[in-house]
């Protein structure tokens, strides 16, 4: 791994010269831009702070950007990851967060070095649609308070939104401007003006100038850290058996996450440069950030595919963009710490309201419910809920294994259709009159959900018959309980004094037939190429018996 990272390096920077050097100056730049106020409304709606939030895009866009797995990817706190942490810090605190973040690193380095990198291709997309929509629901959720200025309880979002129903909601007309302003903002903001300013950004700015002159009654973002070593950050000495036994769940869904889009934001994001991902590597590189940045009182980080996308547009060249980003986001935060701590909660909520609108892929969605796809629909209803409801690695789990239980239903018919022998179709001069001779054509896979569908249908034959050919092209696999089926069935017609020939037969069943010495139980002259010279070799037999 650590060869092929070098050689890529070099292929990466290979004619590296000023003008290019520009270019990755100006993308950092821009996605700096973006960055920054979504590092302050994550690091708060993870139930750290807004500097949490900041020292991750700093540390993540140095340590992962520099030891990616493509020179694309830009990291830091994320939307997705902000809905896992909220209820973690409620119940763990801030050590918490931090020793979960440091658990869920180790975890991501051993998927990197068991080659994990290839396990999302395994996750359906309706079932991701379903997960992102979920989280999008989880982020809107949790802004509630900070957008309308009410307080809830409760360690999960659906508990804090019962919640109210005890507590009322008694709404901050001064909170809800600043929450609206910004959404407005947001939503009207001419496509051309977001090359030079994104809204989001310009969103924050117009209503930390409102509040510095009208200085309303709101909850603001606070004190900004003037260090990257605050005094809240993982303690080793909280590194204690039953805490880390405790935190192993949380830390398993945060490295499943972190897994599920980063790798995903490498595909997507490579499409846009033309440039392949290095899963494993870029697991490694997950890996190790995520172990580094509570040492430094961040919060865990993923790829996150808005600014990995701006890098890109911007016409970022190299990895160098993440670490310019990383150097802007690390000066904005020393020289304008003050200014940034007067930004109102709720300035964020309506930056992570609209972020979590737009986190859904309305496009994906739409053709979803279009094609009327049943099993595609409810994969992304139950995933979409599954997310709301329980941990996201819980949903994840759940989705994939409703997929598979609907694809195994929708592949579970076996076609099976019985034929008389027509012997002026057959094109041979066969001796025998075959007309107690049948052709059983059998289409789809035998295993444990079709298996008893062949015994029905010989149920329903003529126990008088002298001879079967099962025709089996059509059949791609078969499982143990098949070929066990298949024992059954060929003693019972031996009973009956009726032959059997097999036709067709693929590769890979008759594996299984010789890795369970069915072909020896049958006779190995049992099976022929194709039905027409079984029907020959009956022919023989049927004279002759």
């Amino acid at each position: 791994m650590f060869k092929d990272y070098i050689n890529d390096l070099k292929n990466e920077f290979r004619g590296y010269n000023v003008q290019t050097l520009l270019q990755d100056i100006l993308a950092g730049l821009t996605v700096a831009a973006v960055a920054l106020p979504l590092a302050l409304a994550f690091g708060v709606s993870s139930g750290a702070d807004a500097g949490a939030g900041l020292i991750t895009a700093i540390i993540a866009g140095l340590v992962i950007g520099v030891l990616s797995g493509a020179s694309y990817q830009i990291s830091g706190p994320t939307g997705a990851m902000s809905a896992i942490l909220i209820g973690l810090s409620t119940t763990y605190g801030l050590q918490g967060v931090f020793i979960a973040s440091f658990l869920s690193g180790c975890m991501l380095i051993i998927a990197s070095l068991f080659k994990f990198g290839k396990i999302v291709s395994f996750i359906p997309t309706s079932v991701i649609t379903g997960f992102t929509s979920g989280i999008a629901i989880i982020i809107a959720l949790g802004q509630i308070d900070n957008f309308f200025g009410t307080t809830s309880v409760g360690s999960s979002a659906l508990e804090k939104l019962f919640s109210y129903l005890k507590l009322g909601f008694p709404v901050s007309l001064p909170t809800v401007f600043f929450g609206i302003l910004v959404v407005v903002i947001m939503l009207a903001w001419p496509k051309k003006w977001g090359e030079y300013c994104p809204s989001s950004l310009a969103g924050i700015i117009i209503a930390l100038i409102c509040q510095l002159c009208m200085n309303l009654p709101v909850h603001e973002v606070g004190t900004i850290p003037s260090t990257l070593f605050p005094e809240a950050r993982l303690s080793f000495s909280s590194l204690q058996l039953g805490t880390i036994t405790q935190l192993m769940l949380p830390a398993l869904s945060i490295a499943a996450l972190g897994m599920i889009e980063s790798l995903l934001c490498g595909a997507s994001a490579g499409k846009m440069k033309n440039e392949k991902l290095n899963a494993d590597r870029e697991l490694m590189a997950q890996g190790i950030g995520n172990m580094l940045i509570p040492l430094f009182g961040g919060v865990p980080a993923t790829a996150a595919i808005a600014r990995t996308s701006v890098a890109i547009k911007a016409g970022g060249k190299t990895r160098l963009v993440s670490v310019f980003h990383s150097v802007v986001i690390l000066i904005s935060m020393f020289l304008l710490g003050s200014l940034m701590s007067r930004i109102p909660l709720s300035a964020l909520a309506g930056v992570l309201m609209v972020t979590a609108w737009r986190m859904n892929d309305w496009q994906e969605i739409k053709t979803l419910f279009h094609n009327r796809v049943k099993t595609n629909i409810s994969q992304y209803l139950i995933t979409m809920c599954a997310t709301v409801v329980f941990d996201l690695t819980v949903a994840i789990v759940i989705g994939v294994m409703f997929s598979i239980i609907l694809f195994v239903l929708n592949n579970s018919h076996l076609h099976i259709e019985v034929r008389d022998i027509d012997k002026d179709r057959v094109g041979k001069d066969l001796k025998h009159h075959h007309q107690k001779t049948r052709i059983m054509y059998l289409s789809g896979p035998i295993f444990f959900g079709t298996q008893e569908q062949m015994t029905q249908v010989l149920d329903s034959l003529d126990n008088s018959l002298e001879a079967i050919i099962f025709s089996m092209r059509g059949v791609p696999s078969i499982d143990d309980s098949g070929i066990h089926e298949f024992f059954e069935i060929v003693d019972r017609l031996k009973e009956q004094n009726c032959k059997i020939k097999f036709s067709g037969i693929q590769e890979e069943v008759m594996i299984q037939f010789k890795r369970n010495h069915f072909d020896e139980y049958v006779g190995k002259d049992s099976f022929c190429w194709d039905a027409i010279m079984a029907l020959e070799a009956l022919d023989q037999e049927l004279i002759f018996a």
